[in-house]
């Protein structure tokens, strides 16, 4: 059975990379692992967070991470394919290519945001990433289009 490597960051990219997920698991008879990197938060002021409130944080946002992706295994198993789900913490980008080499993936699908090159250029961007060193297909879903609204004459 192929195994689809899904990542997911909870952002409105999400719905638009579950649903390619799900045709790619139909279209090949495969399995959707469902995989969320937690990044520890970035501390920008000079009294900084105590151990103890780090820590608390760290685990309110791995509480959140594993409720949100276990909704979304639920709803994929709802649909009849093979769902499981991993979480770890740290950077997204490495761990999806490690994970996706223990795995064995046989694709990745991910979003990608429609950020600026500005802001990958000093952010960088996980798509990208993924894309230079993967050992398998990458299927990067764009985020949604907003709809124009038309003015009426």
């Amino acid at each position: 059975m192929k195994t689809i490597l899904t990542a997911v960051d909870f952002s409105p990219a999400t719905r638009g990379v579950i649903a390619v997920a799900l045709d790619l698991a139909r279209t090949t008879g495969g399995r959707i692992v469902l995989f969320h990197a937690v990044q520890h938060p970035v501390i920008t002021t000079e009294y900084g967070l105590t151990a103890e409130m780090l820590q608390e944080t760290i685990e309110a946002n791995q509480s959140a991470a594993r409720s949100q992706v276990m909704h979304l295994e639920k709803s994929i198993a709802e649909k009849g394919i093979p769902v499981t789900s991993r979480l770890v913490s740290g950077f997204a980008a490495g761990n999806i290519l490690e994970q996706a080499g223990k795995l064995r993936a046989a694709y990745i699908v991910l979003g990608s945001h429609g950020h600026t090159a500005f802001y990958d250029l000093l952010v960088g961007s996980t798509a990208n990433a993924v894309l230079k060193k993967a050992p398998c297909p990458v299927v990067v879903v764009p985020p949604e289009r907003k709809k124009a609204s038309r003015k009426k004459r």
